[in-house]
């Protein structure tokens, strides 16, 4: 599955998180360790925030280790607020569109994980996501849809109750469809002023997450799996967690389904 980064507080070069660690990203692509699929190749992605409300966005189809272009844009852009993601594709195809970060407006959203049996429920779930977000599905994966699902059912008011309603439905339709796959979700989604993150499975076995003071800057590190060999301070994310991440303090919460198992509220 994939591996990605996120980084809140003071702006620094992407380069520091995304290619120089010894388990850095761009090494995670070629070799990751704590998911089943090691190598990420079906494509990255670079989503940040500089003078602008609206985030700029990179992404390619090309492993990221064999990328001089991905190289060249974390050695200069500076950011107080990133994301930077390396794709192993879950059945859908190696499209720039499919590629993460996702954006809509000011929001950036990537993803760890899949919908299980997606292929068999995947008009269902497209059907749920209201015609004015639709029109703005450019790709293929249920990544996509999951974040466009999250902004219908009040994103930018409630995002801990977006996510609950969203994934709810969701595991709603699969058991209408006797699907016994897992919904797997970790993920990371920000308005360029909170960040936040969310570590959920149907199974209780979600991708790992983990987070960490940045000892460079002082900001927080949301991340699949440490960037270097583990020592250095990293905290593991319990699992059915949400994560808040506000001007430097990070807060985790219980992610519970059970009070949103009606049907979603769009806004």
């Amino acid at each position: 599955m994939c591996r990605w980064v996120a980084y809140q507080g003071e702006p620094v070069f992407l380069e520091e998180f995304v290619s120089r660690p010894c388990q850095s990203l761009v090494a995670q692509s070629r070799h990751c360790r704590e998911a089943k699929t090691e190598v990420n190749a079906d494509g990255f992605g670079l989503g940040w925030y500089g003078e602008r409300p609206r985030p700029g966005t990179f992404r390619d189809i090309r492993p990221a280790w064999s990328d001089e272009n991905l190289l060249s844009l974390a050695h200069q852009i500076r950011s107080g607020l990133f994301f930077a993601h390396v794709r192993a594709s879950t059945g859908t195809a190696t499209t720039r569109a499919n590629c993460h970060p996702f954006t809509h407006g000011a929001w950036l959203f990537m993803h760890n994980g899949q919908i299980g049996g997606y292929d068999r429920i995947k008009r269902r779930v497209d059907m749920m996501i209201p015609d004015d977000l639709f029109s703005h599905r450019a790709g293929t994966t249920d990544s996509e849809a999951i974040f466009l699902l999250m902004l219908a059912n009040g994103l930018e008011q409630d995002a801990k109750g977006a996510v609950a309603r969203t994934l709810s439905a969701i595991e709603g339709e699969m058991a209408r469809a006797g699907i016994a796959e897992p919904l797997r979700f970790t993920s990371a989604f920000t308005d360029g002023q909170m960040l936040y993150a969310v570590r959920y499975a149907s199974d209780l076995q979600p991708p790992t997450l983990y987070t960490r003071v940045a000892e460079e800057t002082g900001g927080t590190l949301v991340v699949s799996e440490p960037l270097d060999h583990g020592q250095d301070g990293w905290v593991a994310v319990p699992r059915q967690s949400f994560v808040t991440v506000a001007d430097g303090a990070l807060t985790v919460s219980p992610m519970e389904l059970s009070a949103a198992r009606s049907e979603p509220t769009f806004a």
